[in-house]
């Protein structure tokens, strides 16, 4: 999965991955995206984290911002 991989040596507390793997996992379903080696997964989960360093701390929320952001549409 590419988030834990990118957060692995990450100096973030539990609850801030815990928050940003589920703001990554909503997202993927939102655009029902199941191969995670899918390039577009990775850029997905840079964004997630981006959007997590600003702050936003729902998951929900930080989803639906990666998507816009990316320009990419939800099912």
């Amino acid at each position: 999965m590419p988030i834990r991989r990118l957060l692995r040596d990450s100096k973030l507390e539990p609850d801030e991955i815990e928050i940003l793997t589920r703001a990554f996992n909503h997202a993927l379903r939102s655009l029902s995206l199941v191969d995670r080696d899918d390039p577009l997964a990775e850029m997905l989960a840079k964004k997630v984290i981006e959007i997590g360093a600003a702050h936003v701390h729902d998951p929900t929320e930080i989803s639906k911002i990666a998507i816009k952001e990316l320009g990419l549409s939800s099912k």
